[in-house]
């Protein structure tokens, strides 16, 4: 089992890190009308980082994991995505995406293959 998709996790980092410093204008474009502009989707991207990071550590950590679904529009909504601080955001992001990476290189070898599942899906492996 290789590890090919380190690479990957670092340049979508750095990729992911550039959008923060937009210019406010760009912040709020969105790819279509009625969708998420830029400025939420990082909040987004963001938010999913710490959840994807508690879930590496629940499988890492306890044995068959239920990882659970989360509402990314209750997120946006109550979490204030129009006014959350990017800056923090993108701190979160940047520490997140590197606890994952830490942890996919040190693990992913000996523990890649444990059982989880998922309250919306299937038990995967």
């Amino acid at each position: 089992m290789k590890m090919e998709f380190i690479p990957s996790l670092k340049q979508t980092r750095d990729q992911t890190l550039s959008f923060f410093e937009l210019s406010h204008a760009d912040l709020d474009k969105t790819y279509s009308p009625g969708k998420w502009n830029v400025r939420y989707l990082l909040c987004h991207i963001a938010d999913a980082e710490t959840v994807f990071y508690n879930r590496i550590r629940r499988v890492l950590s306890e044995p068959r994991q239920v990882i659970w679904a989360f509402d990314q529009d209750a997120w946006a909504k109550k979490l204030d995505y129009d006014q959350f601080p990017l800056a923090i955001s993108m701190d979160i992001y940047r520490s997140e995406r590197a606890s994952i990476i830490f942890l996919a290189e040190k693990y992913y070898l000996v523990d890649g293959q444990k059982d989880f599942g998922h309250s919306e899906t299937e038990w995967a492996h």
